[in-house]
């Protein structure tokens, strides 16, 4: 991500996503339908409109998944100020790199 990317919501609120502790890495869904369309790009996992966000994550084997959740919906919901809907979409082992499947 560029330091242009930063004033897009959905970059603010991906980057926010990436720092939740247990969280691997956000995911675009099964074939690619979660995400936000900017000009020449697209921000996997995150999709929001005036009602809410929608975030599906990756998250590590070893953390509690509803406590991540949780963990999410608090960060999102402060930058957002909307509903958050969080979907835990894949599990990875502990320190694997996670792999976007969008």
């Amino acid at each position: 991500m560029s330091a242009d990317d930063t004033s897009e919501p959905a970059d603010v609120i991906a980057a926010a996503v990436l720092e939740v502790p247990g969280v691997a890495a956000l995911h675009g869904g099964t074939f690619g339908e979660v995400g936000t369309y900017l000009p020449g790009r697209r921000v996997a996992g995150v999709r929001t409109d005036e009602t809410g966000t929608d975030v599906h994550v990756t998250v590590y084997y070893d953390a509690v998944v509803a406590d991540v959740a949780e963990r999410v919906r608090k960060a999102v919901g402060s930058i957002t100020g909307t509903k958050v809907d969080v979907t835990i979409a894949d599990v990875v082992p502990a320190g694997s790199k996670a792999l976007d499947s969008a």
